[in-house]
């Protein structure tokens, strides 16, 4: 009995180390799969890495190429954008130069102001009373005074002001003045002219009737017999012998071709100075040259002819105008802008 159990216990021993070694085995193998598991699957994420470190390193090249790209068009801009920094640098510099010459000429300007107003006033007054003098045109003087006034507006000086107090009466004085259609009244003067040089003499016309009286008669004594011209040649002879002349209405007198050239000039010189007479308001040479043209057309012309007719209704209207008018001097405004130069110059 004894002996059995020890020969199981050895065989127990036995069983032992050899369950034992297996179980080692299969532990170092399932440990090897493991660690070959392990190291593969390592490898792969080892893979990927690379792959994916590969495919951003590709990246950041690309944008590393784009950024230098950029930094280099960024770096042409930023020259280029100093060069017109530059330049409107330059620019600027010199549009201050300019602003203060401008400155500098606006403020000696400002302070020349006064003068050079009064100036253009005395200018105006000037122009004036040269147009009052030399033509009496009014509504070119009243013109002129106004555009002094309005030149001495932005003066907002005591003096100036009163300038403008005496500008202003005589502005008013010249609006009182009676208005004169000068230019109607010359085209009336140019329009007589012409009807004239249309007008035919007497002394043109009565041959004419007296060649139609011929014509009529010799186309009767074509059908009268001897006889008949035989008595009125006897009838002319005694009619001869008697003249009866109208004392109260002379012939019209006969003029040859050089006298009526003549008295056609006279004519146009007569309305030519009677339209300087207008033009100078001299009332008694403009009437005394109409009293002339129409004594004249009256005497040698034919007033029966329209034209004739037409030109005395003209120089009756004309007749009529009254131009002699007194035009003022504007001696007032001139000594009133004469005292304000000698302020300026005591001022200064």
């Amino acid at each position: 009995m004894t002996n059995e159990l020890t020969q199981n216990m050895q065989e127990t021993y036995e069983r032992k180390p050899s369950l034992l070694a297996k179980t080692a085995l299969m532990l170092v193998v399932i440990a090897f799969f493991a660690l070959a598991w392990q190291w593969l699957n390592t490898r792969r994420h080892f893979n990927e890495i690379e792959k994916s470190l590969s495919q951003k390193l590709e990246t950041y090249q690309a944008l590393n190429q784009q950024s230098l790209a950029l930094a280099k068009q960024a770096n042409e801009q930023s020259t280029e954008a100093n060069t017109r920094t530059a330049i409107l640098q330059q620019k600027l510099d010199e549009s201050r130069d300019q602003q203060e010459v401008l400155q500098t000429l606006y403020d000696q300007l400002a302070e020349n102001r006064e003068a050079t107003a009064v100036a253009e006033v005395e200018q105006f007054l000037t122009i004036a009373t040269q147009q009052l003098q030399l033509a009496g045109n009014v509504k070119s003087a009243l013109l002129a005074l106004q555009a002094a006034d309005k030149r001495l507006e932005p003066l907002n000086l005591p003096r100036a002001i009163q300038l403008r107090e005496t500008l202003n009466a005589d502005i008013e004085n010249l609006r009182k003045q009676p208005q004169i259609d000068t230019m109607g009244m010359s085209a009336q003067l140019d329009q007589v002219a012409e009807l004239c040089a249309t007008l035919p003499l007497i002394s043109e016309r009565q041959p004419t009737l007296n060649a139609n009286a011929v014509q009529r008669n010799t186309s009767k004594n074509t059908y009268q017999n001897t006889l008949q011209k035989f008595g009125i040649s006897i009838w002319s002879d005694i009619k001869n012998l008697v003249t009866i002349e109208r004392i109260d209405h002379p012939e019209p007198p006969l003029l040859s071709a050089d006298h009526a050239f003549y008295l056609r000039e006279n004519l146009k010189l007569r309305l030519l100075t009677a339209r300087i007479a207008l033009l100078q308001h001299d009332e008694a040479t403009y009437s005394t040259d109409l009293k002339t043209v129409h004594d004249w057309l009256n005497q040698y012309f034919d007033t029966k002819h329209p034209n004739a007719i037409k030109a005395f209704g003209l120089l009756k209207k004309l007749s009529a105008n009254n131009i002699g008018i007194e035009l003022p001097q504007l001696t007032e405004s001139l000594a009133a802008v004469n005292r304000y130069k000698l302020s300026l110059d005591k001022s200064d």
